[in-house]
């Protein structure tokens, strides 16, 4: 009798699954916290500015500075400011203006124009020039304020628009953002076929490089206009007539009328000239922030 072993039984092997488990959406509570404390710590001024400028002198001295008053003032406050001294206020507003169209639109045009220079041509003594810009981007506006008064007063320009209208002519930073974003932004490629078509060098630059080069201007451009809206301590030192003063220092002007002798304090009216001071460059922000964001990102992805 024969006897019979069984089989030996086959264990199929499965491979082995792991679940991942869904990621979740980790909070910090820690970068919540200090993002609302930054929230709170920008948009509070702006609050305190929107709510005392609806408020009268009396009101203004007599409430609390982040509530309403009793009386809403806000339409006659900004009437007084545009009639307050024979309508100055007025005038400062279009000398700033000026100032902004034709300091910061120079600046960014002469930044751009150069920016491209630098970056698509070779010449001797390119490094010294990269490194003149480099040192002027690190040298504060302020220290320059002194010299540059003693040389406009050589030559009579001080107390006149150009006092200001020169000097934001130059701005290094901006032309070193030109510079850097110009390198990228244009391919030589380009350049190299539309001069090998017969194209020359101002129509390759304003047919072909000038709208490749527009989210960069348009972000020197903000730098320039905010540099220029926000400029204060130059016309300080250059102008003397009231009748060319920007805004930032027409109403330092409104404001330190309390502390001179029969004075009129119109604190309402320094905080209400504030708030129209700053919505042209919230305008221009909201307006442009798309090309700004994609100035700034410009040169990051590499392909």
């Amino acid at each position: 009798m024969t006897a019979t072993t069984p089989a030996p039984s086959r264990r199929t092997s499965r491979p082995l699954v792991v679940r991942a488990k869904p990621l979740r959406n980790r909070r910090s509570v820690t970068l919540t916290v200090l993002t609302a404390l930054m929230l709170i710590y920008t948009l509070l001024p702006l609050a305190w500015l929107v709510i005392n400028a609806t408020k009268t002198q009396a009101g203004l001295l007599g409430s609390f500075g982040l509530w309403f008053d009793g009386e809403f003032a806000l339409f006659d406050n900004i009437g007084r400011t545009f009639t307050y001294g024979d309508g100055i206020f007025t005038r400062w507003l279009l000398n700033t203006l000026l100032y902004v169209v034709v300091g910061a639109g120079g600046a960014t045009l002469l930044a751009t124009i150069a920016g491209y220079g630098l970056a698509k041509f070779d010449f001797p003594g390119k490094k010294a020039v990269f490194a003149i810009v480099i040192g002027a981007v690190a040298v504060p506006p302020t220290a320059l304020a002194v010299p540059t008064f003693l040389m406009f007063s050589d030559v009579g320009l001080t107390d006149t628009p150009w006092a200001i209208i020169i000097p934001s002519l130059i701005t290094p930073f901006g032309l070193y953002l030109m510079w850097t974003y110009a390198a990228d932004a244009i391919p030589d490629e380009i350049l190299e076929s539309a001069r090998v078509d017969g194209a020359r060098e101002f129509q390759t630059f304003f047919r072909i490089s000038l709208p490749l080069l527009a989210p960069g201007i348009v972000t020197v451009l903000l730098f320039a206009v905010v540099a220029t809206w926000n400029n204060y301590f130059l016309p300080l030192i250059m102008l003397k007539d009231p009748a060319w003063y920007p805004l930032t220092l027409g109403l330092k002007q409104w404001n330190a009328q309390a502390a001179t002798s029969g004075g009129e304090a119109i604190f309402n009216l320094v905080i209400t000239g504030s708030l129209i001071t700053i919505i042209p460059l919230i305008v221009a922000f909201l307006l442009l922030q798309r090309y700004w964001q994609s100035g700034l990102a410009a040169g990051s992805v590499k392909e």
